[in-house]
């Protein structure tokens, strides 16, 4: 055995441990940055609530797995609900351009296909979770609501487009509350009901969406 001590030997200095682990101490890591560090959050983010669920999930749970500090998430998010938001868009696959079916009708209920398809998944079950806590928080609920707008109204003013050049509709001056009426429609039976078949997205389209985009 070598008499020399540790400190005085050559070589590296040893790494720094952390609970015992030395790869536990993210510092010790190559820094990541940009689209590599906001995917390792996420998939972070991902894997905990698929094994714990959205109540028992923690910031800190994301940070140890994604080997990050909790600070640097908090930089971002203001809590888990909004970070597991953008982890579940991040997931989903970009549908681009929505399909042309060739009718409203068809661009329409391919579109909430699609949507049921994504609840199905991660989606699902955080959009659960989050909704249980605005529920309690005001707050939470004004942020979530201002978080989950976008992707699905931009796809359905693509699609009141589209039906204004072929002539279906008047004009695409809809408005959003009218665009919005489908996609809210389908949460709350999610919610309700934890499925939703297609003859309920048959119904939807044909009793309630297009009458009300088709109505002055």
């Amino acid at each position: 055995m070598s008499s020399v001590p540790p400190a005085t030997r050559r070589g590296k200095p040893p790494s720094k441990v952390t609970g015992g682990n030395p790869a536990a101490d993210h510092r010790s890591k190559p820094r990541r940055r940009g689209e590599q560090l906001l995917a390792a959050i996420f998939d972070a983010a991902l894997v905990e609530l698929d094994e714990s669920g959205y109540a028992p999930l923690s910031m800190a749970a994301i940070a140890g797995r994604a080997q990050v500090s909790k600070a640097s998430l908090y930089r971002r998010w203001p809590g888990k609900a909004e970070l597991v938001m953008d982890a579940v868009k991040w997931s989903l696959p970009d549908p681009g351009e929505p399909r042309d079916t060739g009718s409203l009708r068809g661009d329409i209920l391919d579109h909430y296909r699609q949507l049921v398809e994504g609840l199905a998944g991660p989606a699902g079950m955080a959009l659960k979770g989050v909704l249980s806590e605005t529920l309690r928080d005001p707050a939470a609920a004004e942020r979530f609501s201002n978080r989950a707008k976008g992707r699905n109204l931009d796809i359905m003013h693509i699609l009141a487009d589209r039906a204004a050049v072929r002539g279906e509709l008047s004009g695409a001056s809809v408005s959003d509350r009218r665009l919005e009426v489908g996609h809210n429609l389908i949460r709350h039976e999610w919610l309700m009901n934890c499925g939703i078949g297609d003859g309920y997205l048959e119904n939807l389209v044909d009793e309630v969406v297009l009458p009300l985009l088709h109505a002055p």
